[in-house]
């Protein structure tokens, strides 16, 4: 009889952990770590997990709403499904006190019908006299410093200094490029002025020859006369 009692027992117990398993949706993480940067949205991500054979309706609700988006906010998760929530904290003109953040989300899951969409789920479905067996997990906000940054900012100086030195960068580059088209043209000036001066050298030189060429010719007539002269006079004796 106490082993009859015994396997009772852990019937009842294993049906109501399959129970609760069967409700429950998982989630990962349970809290939040919101690396805080001013006036700026960050956002965060919440996985869910269904484990179960059912079809699971869940709805996420928050302590601030205009502070955080979250999407979806409410769904459907098939059985053996997944399935991620993008929580986003709207910009921060200051960072809280001590960065404590004491903001709290609460995720409510009910099981739905088999081959229910988003379509069919409704916020009253979650309340305490819905008719539903509501089950309720929380998780919450935690502000963290960002990582530090692999350049840490520049003082407004340094940060003035430098943009001096890229606008001295800019002229010099512009310089250069002036200077390497003006090089261009001189070096073509100077091939021009080169191609010039050797041609008239080279008419020089024709001219020259001519004037040689004359002279020889010349010389050889008056050769020529003085010989034949010669030969003249040596026929006359």
């Amino acid at each position: 009889m106490g082993e009859t009692i015994s396997a009772a027992a852990s019937s009842s117990a294993s049906k109501l952990k399959n129970q609760e398993d069967s409700f429950y949706l998982h989630m990962h993480p349970h809290e939040l770590h919101f690396p805080l940067e001013l006036k700026k949205n960050i956002s965060c991500c919440l996985q869910l997990s269904n484990k179960s054979d059912n079809y699971l309706a869940f709805k996420v609700k928050t302590t601030i709403p205009e502070k955080y988006c979250v999407r979806p906010n409410i769904g459907v998760m098939l059985p053996m499904s997944t399935c991620d929530i993008i929580v986003t904290m709207q910009a921060l003109e200051e960072a809280p006190p001590d960065m404590q953040c004491k903001d709290k989300f609460l995720l409510q899951s009910i099981v739905a019908r088999p081959g229910a969409t988003t379509k069919d789920i409704t916020s009253d479905m979650f309340y305490k006299d819905s008719g539903y067996e509501v089950k309720e997990s929380k998780f919450r906000a935690v502000c963290v410093a960002p990582p530090p940054s692999p350049n840490p900012p520049l003082s407004v100086h340094a940060s003035e200094s430098l943009d001096q030195e890229k606008k001295q960068i800019s002229e010099l580059t512009e310089e250069r490029d002036y200077l390497k088209k003006g090089n261009k043209r001189l070096q073509q000036a100077l091939a021009e002025l080169q191609i010039s001066k050797l041609t008239k050298e080279r008419n020089d030189v024709n001219e020259k020859n001519k004037k040689l060429e004359q002279e020889v010719n010349t010389l050889i007539v008056k050769s020529q006369a003085r010989q034949a002269k010669n030969d003249c006079c040596c026929c006359i004796l």
